[in-house]
């Protein structure tokens, strides 16, 4: 029997083969006599997931050498408050708000900083664009400039990250890629720090995953607690307290799987990329030729991974929703800040799933109109 397709947002679906895979190494990993989750983190089993995982990453997402891996706990929340107590330096932090996470990112950053400034807001569009990046309001000499790289909820996505010099700034960007690392390429030379919780493409939740240029390195504020200090947790590969073990060791099996993957003469990254922007492509054709449903995004800025759509009859959204789960498609309800519904299609979910989603929803529109 096949499994529901599963659209949440995150935690979100992993792929199958990690899920077994792990299934079978769950009482004995690999004839060690211990499941990872009774491993110590400091004994050479676990120190070679640890390793494995970290250099799987590095070549998948192209990492450059001096970029420094760090595994860490609190998600993406809150690394809303560990970002600027490394790199705020006390001084002004630019914010471009595009949704929901970057708006509580800039909330949370003027706890530390002296000023959350906001460069440049989407809000009088409802969230549904992204501001021309030579419209930003660029602070002269920013600490960093904070973007949401793609805003889960709201279901935006930035197609290129912004040069920043391009700009006139000389600050680092910081991206918040949460929701859409891994499912396309990244220009490291226009990044000074990524971080994404792994509950959306990588694995379950509890592991954070922040990549972060070493010059960026030992800035840390004096009320910085020792166990979020980016310059003491690379100095100790991550093991400067306890990391997530299990869920860095799961981690490890999606980069596996993701090194696996294959499409024509891709590979990797590049093949999920292409991958993704044909189940976008697929999904969006037919939101936007229905007369029943319609996302409200703009169009170049649409997101490959959340798609949030509504029925124009809102009547209805119960009876869709009871009868998307009878069919097997599962966590389709909208976020409450925004409502509707969100699919999510993350690198795990078949294009399959896109198709039966779609048939669900053709078929749901014919018997309703």
């Amino acid at each position: 029997m096949n499994r529901p397709y599963n659209f949440s947002a995150g935690p979100a679906a992993i792929p199958e083969e990690v899920l077994q895979q792990a299934a079978a190494e769950m009482l004995d990993w690999h004839g060690s006599g211990m499941g990872v989750m009774e491993m110590s983190h400091r004994g050479k089993e676990f120190i070679s997931i640890y390793e494995n995982a970290e250099a799987d990453l590095r070549e998948l997402l192209g990492v450059p050498a001096h970029f420094k891996i760090l595994f860490m706990q609190g998600g993406g929340i809150a690394e809303n408050a560990i970002v600027p107590l490394n790199l705020s330096r006390a001084g002004v932090v630019d914010f471009v708000v595009t949704g929901s996470w970057s708006q509580k990112s800039a909330k949370e950053a003027a706890k530390y900083a002296s000023e959350s400034h906001i460069a440049a807001t989407a809000k009088d569009s409802g969230y549904t664009t992204i501001p021309a990046p030579d419209s930003w309001q660029l602070s002269r000499g920013a600490s960093y400039v904070h973007i949401c790289s793609n805003e889960t909820i709201h279901g935006v996505e930035f197609q290129e990250l912004p040069d920043l010099k391009a700009l006139g700034s000389d600050a680092p960007l910081v991206v918040d890629f949460s929701s859409h690392v891994a499912s396309r390429s990244i220009d490291w030379s226009r990044v000074g720090l990524a971080f994404g919780g792994a509950q959306k493409n990588i694995g379950p939740a509890g592991l954070t995953i922040v990549i972060v240029r070493e010059d960026l390195l030992g800035h840390a504020l004096p009320a910085c607690p020792s166990a979020f200090d980016y310059q003491i947790v690379a100095d100790n590969d991550s093991m400067f307290n306890t990391p997530p073990t299990w869920g860095i060791y799961m981690a490890g099996l999606t980069f596996q799987w993701l090194k696996r993957q294959r499409e024509g003469d891709l590979s990797g990254v590049a093949a999920m990329e292409a991958r993704n922007i044909a189940k976008a492509k697929l999904f969006y054709d037919y939101v936007d030729q229905s007369s029943f449903y319609v996302n409200k995004v703009a169009a170049n800025c649409r997101s490959r991974m959340n798609i949030p759509f509504f029925l124009r009859d809102e009547s209805r959204n119960e009876a869709f929703l009871a009868g998307a789960k009878q069919a097997g498609l599962l966590q389709l309800k909208g976020h409450k800040s925004v409502g509707g519904m969100r699919a999510s299609i993350y690198n795990a979910m078949p294009i399959a799933g896109v198709q039966a989603l779609i048939a669900y929803m053709q078929d749901f529109e014919q018997r309703k109109a």
